[in-house]
C-alpha cells in the first residue's frame, strides 16, 4: 500500500484509539461481579469487618476487641446482650453466610426496609449497606452495592440483625 507519512500516522493513531477502547472494554467485563444464581456470600472473600452500625447501636473494633455503643439515649431494649462473645459470633456471621438469591426480579423500591445494616470494610472507602424487608416466606436482603436481594429465613434474620425488634408472632 502507498500512503503518505501523514496518512500512516492516522492509521496508528486510529488503531492505538481501537486498542485502547478495547482493552478498557476487556478490563471493565474481567473485573465485574458475574451475576450468578444459587447461593452467594453477604461480604466478599477476606473481607476484614471495622464497623457494623444498626439504626440504634454501633458495633466498631477497637485494637482486637469490639466496643459496642447505643447511638440514641433510651434505645428500646433487645433480648440481645452485647458482650464480647456475642460480638465475635455476630461478626463471624456477617462474615461467613452464604444466602441463597431471590428468584426472579424482586421489586423492593416501594417497600420501607424494616432494619438497616452499614457495615464497614478495610480498604474500603465506601461502607456496604444492606437492607431487610419482609418477604411471603421469611425475610428479604438487599445488598445495596452491588443490587443483589437475597433470601433469608426467620432464624438468619434474626442473628444477622440482633438489634432489631422482630415480632413476637415469629418468635421461635
Amino acid at each position: 500500500m502507498q500512503l503518505s507519512r501523514k496518512a500512516w500516522n492516522n492509521v496508528l493513531i486510529f488503531s492505538m484509539l481501537l486498542m485502547i477502547f478495547f482493552f478498557n472494554g476487556l478490563h471493565k467485563k474481567l473485573n465485574s461481579v458475574p451475576v450468578e444464581s444459587g447461593i452467594q456470600t453477604l461480604l466478599p472473600a477476606q473481607s476484614f469487618i471495622l464497623a457494623l452500625e444498626f439504626p440504634d447501636q454501633k458495633i466498631e473494633r477497637i485494637g482486637t476487641a469490639w466496643r459496642s455503643q447505643a447511638l440514641f439515649k433510651n434505645a428500646p431494649e433487645s433480648q440481645w446482650q452485647s458482650t464480647q462473645s456475642n460480638i465475635v459470633q455476630l461478626i463471624n456471621k456477617w462474615q461467613g453466610s452464604e444466602l441463597p438469591l431471590a428468584p426472579g426480579s424482586t421489586s423492593l423500591k416501594s417497600n420501607v426496609p424494616l432494619s438497616v445494616a452499614t457495615i464497614w470494610l478495610a480498604g474500603e472507602q465506601l461502607p456496604w449497606l444492606y437492607q431487610l424487608y419482609k418477604a411471603p416466606q421469611g425475610y428479604y436482603l438487599l445488598d445495596k452495592s452491588t443490587q443483589r436481594v437475597m433470601l433469608l429465613d426467620s432464624v438468619t434474620a434474626r442473628g444477622l440483625f440482633v438489634s432489631f425488634n422482630f415480632p413476637i408472632s415469629e418468635s421461635k
